[in-house]
């Protein structure tokens, strides 16, 4: 049996949507390639944007910022020494990119100075985004950090 070109050309792109079908398929239903967003309900985040950019100014624009640490015990967020302690409220949420399963918030609370720790053991190696709400004094604040855990 002889094939002529117009065959063969439809041949061959049933066979390309084949291949393309495969792998997409593959990509949905397999556990391993994992496709989530970062931030669920990413949309409605989206709609509060300037309130966030305005949070994030009020934190810029502090004379004494908060300060992250990172070091082999976990990580420290040491409030400047003339906030009051118990007048600041608020959380800290930390996201791992690679992975939503292990994202935490831990709220922001003080037994005697400014400093809130949160140690390693929470945390598996690699990227992490700290996002710091808090309010004080009438005005709220954001602060993003993005830190690598070894």
């Amino acid at each position: 049996m002889k094939i002529n070109w117009g065959t063969a050309i439809v041949i061959a792109f049933a066979l390309f949507i084949s291949f393309i079908m495969y792998f997409v398929l593959k990509v949905q239903t397999d556990s391993k390639y994992d496709n989530e967003l970062v931030v669920e309900e990413y949309y409605k985040h989206d709609v509060h944007f300037q309130d966030e950019m305005t949070r994030v100014q009020n934190a810029h624009d502090l004379k004494v910022k908060p300060v992250i640490t990172n070091d082999s015990k976990g990580i420290t967020i040491v409030f400047p020494a003339d906030f009051t302690p118990k007048d600041i409220k608020g959380t800290v949420a930390l996201y791992r990119p690679s992975n939503k399963k292990f994202d935490f918030q831990v709220p922001i609370s003080f037994t005697d100075s400014s400093t809130l720790f949160i140690p390693k053991d929470k945390f598996i190696g690699g990227e992490w985004y700290i996002n710091m709400e808090w309010q004080y004094g009438g005005k709220s604040y954001l602060t993003k950090e993005e830190i690598y855990i070894k």
